[in-house]
């Protein structure tokens, strides 16, 4: 299975840091942010990985390069700026990433203990589009995003914020929209269909989009991680 990492956004809410630096390669621990998750997505057995770049996204594919130094192979999705947002810049990667299942990492998210080597080996059955990781809705998004009743996700039911991991069909953007759009948009309309299904992770979780949560990972990782 190939894997994306989305790491075209602006990070507004770290600035100035990110007036400089793409939100991906800011620090943590001592490694940028997306170094984090190749580590993790290498030991998962993913071995090509996509990634969209956007914003000052040059700066991207000058310290990764193609990705041989994580033993990876890396291809970049370039949007330009403004970037495509999540659904679009996935719906323009398609050519890139195939026509099977791919996973998809936010790039801003760090994540302990997710089995993403099991993941990595998921088919999705039948006629369901996407599968994904949910977790307990953390301060700054209490009412969550999906609900989930046995495995699968509905509109009603308890709800829990999406982690920003997933695992995605192509299908799931046949006659998506061209240009800039949320990928919860169609995530929306396959739920309405009942094609999504999902797994509720309650391990060390953290969209890293702000400076305190910055902070909070840094002091939890220091320079060892």
């Amino acid at each position: 299975m190939k894997a994306m990492i989305l790491a075209a956004g602006r990070g507004s809410r770290l600035r100035p840091m990110t007036d400089l630096t793409p939100k991906p390669l800011i620090e943590a621990g001592g490694k940028p942010l997306i170094t984090h998750l190749l580590r993790q997505l290498q030991r998962a057995g993913i071995r090509e990985v996509v990634i969209n770049t956007g914003w000052l996204g040059a700066q991207l594919e000058q310290v990764l390069g193609d990705g041989r130094r994580h033993n990876l192979k890396i291809v970049y999705s370039h949007e330009g700026w403004p970037a495509l947002e999540t659904g679009g810049g996935i719906a323009n990667a398609l050519p890139l990433l195939g026509e099977d299942e791919f996973l998809v990492v936010n790039g801003d998210v760090y994540i302990e203990g997710l089995d993403l080597k099991r993941l990595a080996r998921m088919h999705l059955p039948g006629q369901d589009l996407a599968h994904l990781v949910l977790v307990p809705n953390p301060s700054h998004n209490l009412k969550g995003d999906f609900g989930l009743v046995a495995g699968r996700v509905f509109d009603a039911g308890p709800s829990y914020t999406f982690s920003g991991v997933s695992v995605l069909h192509p299908a799931l953007f046949e006659d998506a929209p061209k240009g800039a759009f949320k990928l919860a948009k169609r995530l929306r309309k396959a739920v309405e269909n009942h094609q999504v299904t999902a797994e509720l992770f309650t391990g060390y979780w953290s969209d890293v989009g702000t400076h305190e949560r910055l902070a909070q990972l840094e002091m939890r990782i220091g320079g060892g991680a």
